[in-house]
């Protein structure tokens, strides 16, 4: 089942069909324990039309309200491998190393919702930055509860250079207007989404693809629960939060993204984030 936020109000895809959901108040609606049973109940009721296809194909928004969203670093070993290369000079090397081992996770704040860009908007690079990348994440929607309900794909933009100089320069290395993407839809399974889901990246530029790659999430060293439980550790949510889970997929050293190329991150099960970056 799909939750999409559009232009036009709420819509529920489930087998195919689309409906009007129960209620266009997406902060009450989402923040539900229950929400797949909740979404399923209303879904007899729900006036059903082709026309809720159309706002969910071509009028989504984000699907965030007054959510924050939080990110989790070093959860693969491939971003512990690229987070110790960069930092290197720095001396912060072994840092990374320390956390991908450590029994706490590293967790930061990535994006209020007012800076998140939606499906089809304008990701960012910042202009004082000569080494950015998209980084592509599995994204989890947890009730103020501290219950995972859903599942959304993220792009959680990176300045490499910025980080890479010195690690407590992290803030502005990740958090910065257009710095982050959700979408296309917060994907609500009747079961924790399955550990073989692959996450998929492709980079495109002047229509021909220059980056692409794959990683399962079940390459994930953290278990989702356990980055939601040190998360809800000392923070409350009223109207729930997002968390991102890191990236297994990292480009080469060689590679940082320009204006005009496209980001295409797909996750099986929830769907494709397109966005061109400004």
């Amino acid at each position: 089942m799909k939750l999409y936020k559009t232009r036009q109000g709420l819509v529920v895809e489930h087998d195919g069909r689309f409906h009007r959901a129960p209620s266009d108040d997406w902060d009450y609606l989402v923040n539900q324990d229950d929400l797949h049973s909740f979404l399923l109940e209303a879904i007899p009721s729900s006036a059903e039309s082709d026309e809720y296809a159309h706002w969910a194909t071509e009028e989504v928004l984000a699907p965030i309200g007054q959510q924050e969203v939080w990110a989790s670093g070093v959860t693969y070993l491939r971003s512990r491998d690229a987070r110790m290369e960069e930092s290197k000079k720095a001396g912060g090397g072994n840092f990374y190393d320390r956390v991908y081992d450590a029994e706490r996770p590293e967790l930061f704040f990535k994006s209020t919702a007012s800076r998140v860009v939606g499906p089809k908007g304008q990701v960012r690079i910042r202009k004082d930055s000569v080494w950015d990348v998209p980084e592509p994440e599995l994204t989890l929607f947890i009730t103020s509860s501290g219950k995972i309900v859903g599942y959304t794909c993220g792009n959680d933009m990176s300045s490499r250079s910025i980080e890479g100089e010195n690690p407590l320069y992290l803030p502005q290395a990740k958090t910065y207007d257009g710095s982050a993407a959700l979408g296309p839809c917060l994907y609500v399974p009747a079961e924790p989404i399955a550990p073989s889901t692959v996450i998929r990246l492709e980079i495109s530029r002047g229509g021909e693809v220059v980056f692409e790659n794959q990683i399962a999430i079940d390459q994930m060293k953290r278990k989702h629960d356990e980055l939601a439980g040190f998360l809800f550790r000392e923070c409350s949510f009223p109207n729930g939060c997002y968390l991102m889970t890191g990236t297994g997929i990292v480009p080469p050293d060689s590679f940082t993204l320009a204006s005009g190329d496209v980001v295409r991150i797909s996750i099986e099960g929830i769907g494709t984030l397109e966005n061109t970056v400004a």
